[in-house]
């Protein structure tokens, strides 16, 4: 199941305001800055931080400074 194309283009990261990525195997909402990923569970995405898988540490760092040098 696909999330609708508005919805995805007004969700935000609870956690830091950032763009979400949406990934459909496995369906998640992955923040573009701080790399938390929401899960989607019944084609209902879950934007809780307590619910969102969060990044090992030094992955975002990594994924920053690629951003940088493009």
């Amino acid at each position: 199941m696909t999330l609708d194309a508005e919805l995805l283009e007004i969700l935000v990261c609870p956690n830091d305001r950032g763009e979400l990525d949406y990934q459909q195997d496995p369906e998640v909402l992955e923040c573009k800055t701080c790399g938390y990923r929401y899960p989607v569970r019944d084609g209902i995405p879950v934007m809780l931080i307590d619910e969102a898988e969060k990044p090992a540490s030094g992955s975002v760092a990594r994924r920053s400074s690629a951003k940088k040098k493009r």
